[in-house]
């Protein structure tokens, strides 16, 4: 009887892996590189322009939790990148 929830649960570990059938690639530089790695480094990027502007305009004093907020600025950058790399963004 120990057997069943073991087996039940590696059904639901390999039905969830159908998804990975196939990511989204970008070709740069002539290979091509998965369009979430990209979102990720774009965001990480866009994280950090963010906080450069908020030390260099003062602003870094006025808004608390900086790693908070810019975290959440470089998610929506990252967010909008993968959105125009599937094409669901109008």
């Amino acid at each position: 009887m120990a057997r069943l929830p073991r087996l039940l649960l590696l059904a639901a570990l390999i039905a969830s892996l159908y998804g990975c059938a196939g990511a989204p690639s970008v070709p740069l530089f002539g290979a091509y590189f998965p369009l979430w790695l990209l979102s990720a480094l774009v965001g990480i990027a866009g994280a950090l322009v963010a906080w450069r502007i908020f030390v260099t305009t003062g602003w870094a004093e006025t808004v608390r939790w900086q790693l908070l907020v810019n975290t959440a600025i470089g998610l929506m950058i990252a967010e909008i990148v993968w959105l125009i790399g599937t094409g669901h963004f109008p």
